[in-house]
Formats: structure tokens, sequence, C-alpha cells
């Protein structure tokens, strides 16, 4: 086995199509543009939300970024609620919020969204769970404002992660304690590339998420004061009684 047979077995990317250094095979040019495509598609594409058999009751809003062209140029209104959609978001007090947003990559909700949060709800059992919220155009921080008008303890925010030429269907899930409008990155967690091309699986994320959403309840923390340790749990840590969970202004 040569070094560069070894170099292709250890990454998806494209390393040195052609070692002789002449031009790339047709087949390496065809599935480079294969691939910019399904990327291109996944950012700009829309949502079919109706088509997502997500297993738990949903209401859908969306940002202030009307425009995909917005979204793109403009992140800051993708953080933002429509003021139009302040009043679908029901008032609905709950230990998880899991707010779904496109963001830059329809491809991955469409794929990835309903899977995973049929993984999560055993995971998360114990705790109560709020209806899905469905974002159009959304960015992380808008689950903040989402999960805060409902009541939501804890919010769980799967959104699509920018596609590359190797996945374009990755999700990402985004975990913040005590939601609320204008909360720092710092106060997140971040569990990302859960995808089936050498990601995380559904099983595996869920578990990861689950680990992180019950230790954040027991230890009232988010963020770079929680560490990802759920490798060395087997099984996930009781349900937090929600009497004894830290108190959050809505």
């Amino acid at each position: 086995m040569t070094d560069i047979t070894r170099l292709h077995d250890l990454t998806p990317a494209r390393v040195r199509l052609d070692p002789r250094g002449g031009a790339a095979p047709l087949s390496a040019v065809l599935d480079f543009q294969a691939s910019h495509a399904a990327a291109r598609a996944a950012i700009h594409g829309t949502v079919d939300w109706d088509a997502l058999d997500l297993p738990q009751p949903a209401f859908r809003v969306r940002s202030r970024a009307v425009l995909r062209a917005d979204y793109l140029r403009r992140p800051d209104l993708g953080r933002l609620l429509d003021p139009e959609d302040e009043g679908r978001i029901p008032a609905n007090p709950c230990d998880v919020a899991i707010v779904v947003a496109d963001g830059l990559s329809a491809t991955a909700v469409a794929v990835q969204a309903a899977p995973l949060i049929l993984a999560l709800r055993p995971a998360l059992e114990g705790l109560t769970l709020g209806p899905v919220a469905q974002v159009d155009g959304g960015r992380v921080a808008i689950g903040d404002e989402i999960a805060s008008r409902m009541g939501a303890r804890i919010c769980i925010m799967l959104i699509g992660e920018r596609p590359g030429l190797s996945v374009s269907d990755s999700l990402g899930a985004y975990l913040t304690l005590a939601p609320r409008p204008g909360t720092p990155d710092s106060l997140r967690n971040c569990v990302s590339n859960i995808h089936g091309k050498g990601g995380l699986s559904h099983a595996e994320a869920a578990h990861k998420i689950a680990w992180l959403v019950h230790e954040a309840l027991r230890r009232g923390v988010t963020g770079t004061a929680l560490k990802d340790d759920s490798h060395r749990a087997p099984t996930l840590p009781p349900a937090v009684d929600p009497v004894s969970l830290p108190h959050m202004d809505v």
C-alpha cells in the first residue's frame, strides 16, 4: 500500500487526486462538480416542513431574514424572530424545548432532524418536552428567544451546518441552559457533525446531547463550564427533579 493510498483511507478530503502530477481524472472532476452542486443546493434550498415526520407536535415561525439572500448576508437578521410570529409561540413551560432551523443546510434538516428527535425522546425520558419549533431562516441564537417565550429550562437547537465538499447534510446541536435573548455563545454546548458519512450517528448524538442536558440541569450550567464526558458514561444520569432546577426568568 502506497503512502497516497494510506492518506486516502484516513480522510474523505480530496488529497492529491493524481499522484503523477497531471490533470485530475474525469471521475474526480465529476465527483467534485456533484459535491459542489449538493453544497449549493443545501445552502440555497428550503425545508419542506410538512414532509418531516416529527414524533411530536410542532409549530412554525420565521426569522427576520425573509429572503435567502438576506439570511446569507445579514446573520443578525437570522438571530431575531419575526415580530409577526411572536404570537405563534405557545406558552408551554417545560424542561426541554427543541428548536429546529434550516441554518446553512436545508438538506441536513430534511435528512437528520426527525430521526435524531426520535432517538432523543427515550434518552430524555423523565423530562418534559415542549412542541418542536420549526424555524425558517434561523441562526443559533433565535432558539434563545423561542425557548424563553415557551418557558423552557433548556434549549436544544438543531440546525443545518455549513456544507463542505465531502458532506452537505451535517446537523449541529446547540444546548443552552436558561435561554434568553442576548445569551453569549460561551454559555452553549455544541454537538456537531451529525450525519451518516463518518459523522455521529443519531444514536451516538442522542446519547451525547441527552448526557449534556441531564448534566446541565443537575449542575446548573452549560457552555465552557460543562465539559462533554459522555464517553465515560455508558448510561445516562437519572432525570433531574424539575423542582430542583435553577430558576429562569421568562
